[in-house]
């Protein structure tokens, strides 16, 4: 179900460099060391992805990956986008934690 106004902003405050475009997309860009550490991200949030059904559209340049979630049925924002980007910034976490060892 599509989420209100009041909804996505009470959402996205909670949210940690995620922000809203066209009032339907929540957009967040990862930065990584190199450009094989980013495609490896890529892989990771795509089987999450996968395993939900629910696929953003995904962009590489070079070091960046920019990601963008929406749900089409709804034709807006829902909890599946935010529970996504969540799991996203988890496996980004992780693989900076990663970066120390």
């Amino acid at each position: 179900m599509r989420l209100t106004e009041e909804e996505v902003q009470a959402l996205l405050a909670e949210t940690d460099g995620w922000k809203l475009t066209d009032e339907r997309w929540i957009v967040k860009k990862y930065r990584f060391q190199d450009y094989l550490q980013g495609i490896e991200f890529v892989g990771r949030i795509a089987a999450i992805s996968e395993n939900a059904n629910h696929h953003p559209f995904i962009s590489i340049d070079y070091k960046l990956i920019t990601v963008k979630l929406s749900s089409w049925r709804a034709k807006g924002l829902t909890t599946l986008d935010f529970d996504l980007a969540k799991q996203y910034d988890e496996v980004y976490e992780q693989m900076k934690q990663g970066e120390g060892e």
